[in-house]
C-alpha cells in the first residue's frame, strides 16, 4: 500500500440534494479511510455491511474500491476479489438468517398478520425451490433484491455450494461493473451512481405496485367472502 493520502471526488456533482451530499460524503469517506488502513480487505468489509444493510449503496462503496485502485494503493484485481468475497460472506449471513427462520417460523408469523395466510408462505417456498436458481443469480445484480434474496434461500435450504456458486457469479458480474467503473472514471465515478440510483427507483416503483396489487387483491376476496357467509 502506498503512503499517498487519498483525497475524495467532490460528491457534490452527484449528489441531488444537500442531505445525500452529507450522508453520501460520509460513506464514501468511511470507505476510502477503512481501504487504507486495511488494504482492499476494508472494501470487502464495506461489502459485507451493504449486504447486511441494504439502504448501503453498493453503486457507492463499490466505484470507491476502484478509485482506490486507480490510485495505487492496491490493485484491480485484489479489489475485485475483495468486493466479491465480502457479497459472498455477507449473502451467507442472511441465508443462515433464512435458515433459522425456516419455512415453519414463517407460516406461524404469517397466521398472526392481517392479510396474510401460511399458504402464502409454502406458495412462495414453492416458487422459490422451482426458480431459486435463477433468482439468486440475477437478484445479485438487483439493487435491494442484491440482499434481500438470500432469505428465501436460506428458508428454501438450497444447497450451500449452489447458493455460494450462484452468488459469488452474480455478485463478481455486478462489483464487476462498478469497480470498474470507479477504476476508469477517475473523479467522475459518481456519474454512474447516477444511473444506477434510477434502477433503483424503478425497482421500488415495481415493489410498491406488487405490494398494492396483492392488498388490493386479499382485500377483494376477504370482501367477497363475507359478502357470501
Amino acid at each position: 500500500m502506498t503512503d499517498t493520502t487519498l483525497s475524495l471526488p467532490p460528491l457534490q456533482q452527484g449528489a441531488s440534494s444537500g442531505e445525500d451530499q452529507s450522508w453520501l460524503t460520509a460513506l464514501a469517506d468511511w470507505t476510502v479511510s477503512l481501504m487504507e488502513v486495511i488494504g482492499p480487505v476494508g472494501a470487502g468489509v464495506a461489502i459485507a455491511l451493504e449486504n447486511l444493510f441494504p439502504p448501503l449503496p453498493s453503486e457507492v462503496v463499490l466505484p470507491m474500491a476502484g478509485l482506490t485502485a486507480s490510485r495505487g494503493s492496491f490493485t484491480l484485481f485484489e479489489a475485485l476479489l475483495w468486493t466479491t468475497v465480502g457479497s459472498v460472506v455477507g449473502a451467507f449471513m442472511l441465508y443462515g438468517l433464512g435458515r433459522w427462520l425456516g419455512a415453519a417460523r414463517l407460516r406461524s408469523f404469517a397466521a398472526k398478520m392481517p392479510l396474510l395466510h401460511p399458504e402464502d408462505v409454502d406458495r412462495t417456498v414453492a416458487w422459490f425451490e422451482r426458480h431459486g436458481g435463477k433468482a439468486v443469480f440475477f437478484g445479485r445484480m438487483i439493487p435491494i433484491f442484491r440482499s434481500l434474496i438470500s432469505i428465501p434461500a436460506g428458508v428454501s435450504k438450497m444447497p450451500l455450494w449452489r447458493f455460494g456458486l450462484l452468488t459469488g457469479a452474480g455478485s463478481l458480474i455486478w462489483n464487476t461493473i462498478f469497480v470498474l467503473s470507479g477504476y476508469l472514471l477517475g473523479e467522475n465515478w459518481h456519474i454512474v451512481e447516477e444511473y444506477a440510483s434510477i434502477l433503483q427507483y424503478v425497482v421500488i416503483a415495481a415493489v410498491a405496485i406488487g405490494v398494492a396489487w396483492f392488498l388490493y387483491s386479499r382485500v377483494r376476496s376477504l370482501l367477497a367472502a363475507r359478502k357470501d357467509a
